[in-house]
């Protein structure tokens, strides 16, 4: 790195490469780093850090300052003498109990809490937990992460399992228990993208009626009402209500704790309207299964949730029935609950349902998780806009 840039950010310059076009006066065509400085007074001398981002590089020099103004001789010497082995003991105990709650300030799911414990417990603990919690620097992590990538192990898990360690230092950091975060700006791999699969609507129509029921009329509430496979599990034959054309969603199935009342979310709790594609197959399944009230609409029994797997396996024995007798430009491409879901969100924006009803029915906690997953689906070019516009000026005129 050669060139240096100041920023608007006091006490951060930019780093540009010695080929970047902004060296003489063009427009940067490199990855810069951000240096981030304070002034040590009693050691006499500058210190420096470098950070792939701007946003770290800004924080670190915040808690640097506050941690000097509080005369701090040595800016990584931390008083605490646990390890993090014992901190991932209490974070886990107290994830698990409420007391630690997520960014979000909303309580973490039984699912995360066990995911993060089985992660701490396998991987984090054996490599790092007798470290001391003020002795961990952000060498001993990014180090950690890259021995599971040498490890091969796939991106998306290496990013799961470095997840509850940067929420123990984050919180650590936040209660004031460490003085500077070493989980800040770790450079992690980009997962790989899930399959990203929708259905058409004459391909979501094919995909259902070539089911028996019950799948037809599960498939079709996922496909036509965006039901998480968590909620459909759960959901009672009380929450369906087809005179008023509501399902109404209150609660989701974990395998560890069985019926969780309220779902993923505080949003997870929610009325979605059935369609009229919708109606048939679900009150077809209602009457042919002779469950009421509080039986469950899709267990395999009253009171026993579904299967995942063996709905699964039944919903491709089905569809393999079809394709073994359908011409090759019939076959049909099997698809999960999952991404019948996903279905939903795009048969619902291509119907030209907003950001925030979309948001609404799908159960997202913020229109930002919306836009994240289905932005790219939703109209937005100048094009359709301006088309958009002069079709409601001719109908007002």
């Amino acid at each position: 790195m050669s060139s240096k840039k100041a920023t608007p950010a006091e006490g951060v310059a930019t780093r540009h490469s010695k080929q970047c076009r902004s060296g003489s006066g063009g427009r940067c065509n490199c990855s810069p780093t951000y240096q981030a400085n304070v002034w040590d007074n009693r050691a006499r001398k500058r210190i420096r850090k470098s950070f792939t981002t701007l946003s770290a590089a800004k924080q670190w020099r915040r808690d640097a300052s506050t941690a000097l103004e509080r005369g701090g001789a040595d800016l990584h010497a931390d008083p605490s003498s646990r390890t993090l082995a014992e901190a991932a003991d209490e974070f886990i105990a107290g994830a698990r109990s409420g007391a630690v709650r997520s960014r979000s300030g909303t309580s973490y799911r039984p699912s995360t809490v066990r995911g993060y414990e089985r992660c701490l417990r396998l991987r984090v603990k054996p490599a790092l937990g007798h470290l001391r919690i003020g002795e961990v620097r952000r060498r001993d992590l990014q180090r950690f992460v890259d021995d599971l990538l040498a490890e091969e192990m796939d991106p998306a898990t290496v990013v799961k399992t470095i997840n509850p360690v940067q929420a123990i230092f984050r919180r650590l950091a936040q209660r004031e228990e460490i003085r500077m975060n070493p989980a800040a700006d770790l450079e992690l791999p980009k997962g790989r993208r899930r399959r990203e699969r929708i259905a058409s609507p004459a391909e979501a129509a094919a995909l259902i009626a070539a089911l028996d029921l019950p799948e037809r009329a599960l498939f079709a509430t996922a496909m036509y009402a965006g039901l998480r496979r968590g909620e459909l599990r759960a959901l009672r034959v009380s929450d369906i209500d087809l005179a008023a054309g509501l399902i109404r969603v209150a609660r989701t199935w974990d395998d560890g704790e069985g019926e969780q009342e309220g779902g993923k979310s505080e949003a997870a709790r929610r009325r979605v309207p059935i369609a009229a594609v919708l109606r048939w197959p679900l009150g077809e399944h209602l009457v042919a299964s002779r469950r009421t009230g509080d039986d469950l609409a899709f267990g395999m029994t009253a009171r026993e949730p579904f299967y995942p797997s063996t709905v699964r396996n039944r919903a491709l024995a089905a569809w393999a029935r079809f394709n073994a007798a359908a011409a090759d430009d019939q076959r049909l491409d099997p698809i999960t609950l999952h991404e019948a879901r996903h279905t939903y969100a795009s048969l619902m924006i291509a119907a030209g349902v907003n950001a925030k009803a979309l948001q609404s029915y799908m159960g997202h906690s913020s229109i930002t998780v919306t836009f994240d997953l289905y932005g790219h689906l939703m109209p937005g070019n100048e094009e359709e806009a301006a088309g958009l516009l002069d079709a409601f000026l001719r109908r007002a005129a």
